[in-house]
């Protein structure tokens, strides 16, 4: 059987709110930069306040991710719970309009859509702060193994595990796609989340993730170490892919004890936003496995992903990332 499509992501389902500000402006009403730090509804509408010039836009990682990817020309499915209210329909909407399959049932009776309050400093860095609302509701009753069984790829998003009922979703999932023979894929999400979970997460790589997604950061977290050289030696040392990213420095990948590649990060005329920039490469880096290609092709892949999407405010790409990659000779 063909395979309908080449990735499928399970994630938060969130609307950005994405608006400038100061590093003053974060110390005045304590917001923690360049991290996500999850807040209630009352943080949230009073944050939502605050914001002026603010920008909605559909968003969540792994939705950003399957979007980067449509971009790529790639067919993605993307599993993540709203509510049918005002932004659960704009979330929909967005998804399908970027060329994403999204058909999860929205829930009727629930919490509200999530969002994201999003500022974004002018060094380019952004502080997140989530509330998760409907994205509490996804449980394994939205999973259907047959589906994600015929997918290539199942690419999961880290800031999931903060939900017992999520947990049980992708346990169910992961479950399909290796029963199906498919390799899975894990993104860290954030060093604080790598905190709350870190053993947990260990434990998934040992036998249920073939590839992972990490920051410099992130990968110190995960492997309880002070240096990137010392996670890298960690990451050789595990039997999977590691893709790790180091912003203005590039990429890591190792492919196990005997592949490495260093690469630099595509260059770029100003870093506005780097909300999606992890997101991005890891669109572009999947994008380039479904197509065959090596492990450096699809390194290369992701840069050109990120580059495009910090050049400009919001997480998912306004430009062709498969012209882009085109320009860069990678396809």
């Amino acid at each position: 059987m063909s395979d309908r499509f080449d990735v499928a992501g399970i994630g938060n389902a969130i609307v950005d709110v994405i608006f400038p500000a100061s590093d003053e402006f974060l110390l005045e009403h304590g917001i923690a930069k360049s991290v996500m730090t999850l807040i209630d509804e009352f943080r949230a509408e009073q944050l939502i306040e605050l914001a002026e010039e603010s920008k909605q836009i559909s968003g969540g990682s792994a939705a950003n991710t399957m979007a980067g990817l449509a971009s790529f020309g790639a067919k993605g499915l993307f599993i993540g719970k709203v509510k049918n209210d005002r932004l659960g329909q704009r979330f929909a909407e967005d998804m399908k309009s970027a060329g994403v399959s999204f058909n999860t049932p929205m829930a009727e009776t629930s919490l509200p859509t999530a969002c994201s309050l999003i500022a974004v400093t002018p060094d380019g860095q952004r502080s997140m702060n989530t509330y998760l609302g409907a994205c509490r509701e996804l449980t394994p009753d939205d999973i259907d193994p047959s589906e994600i069984g015929a997918v290539e790829f199942l690419y999961i998003e880290g800031y999931l595990w903060d939900e017992e009922g999520s947990k049980a979703a992708i346990r169910k999932a992961i479950a399909a796609s290796k029963g199906a023979g498919r390799s899975v894929a894990f993104t860290l999400s954030d060093p604080f989340c790598v905190g709350r979970y870190r053993d947990e997460f260990l434990h998934l790589m040992k036998s249920d993730i073939d590839i992972l997604f990490a920051n410099e950061e992130e990968a110190k977290a995960l492997f309880e170490v002070d240096t990137f050289n010392e996670a890298l030696k960690a990451a050789k040392a595990w039997h999977g892919i590691s893709a790790m990213t180091r912003s203005e420095n590039g990429c890591v990948i190792v492919g196990g004890n005997d592949e490495l590649h260093v690469l630099p990060a595509e260059r770029v005329t100003q870093v506005v936003d780097t909300t999606g920039a992890g997101d991005q490469f890891a669109a572009g880096f999947l994008y380039g496995l479904s197509r065959k290609r090596d492990l450096r092709t699809a390194g290369r892949l992701g840069a050109v992903a990120a580059a495009e999407v910090i050049s400009h405010y919001g997480a998912r790409p306004e430009q062709s990332l498969k012209s882009k990659a085109r320009q860069a000779k990678l396809l």
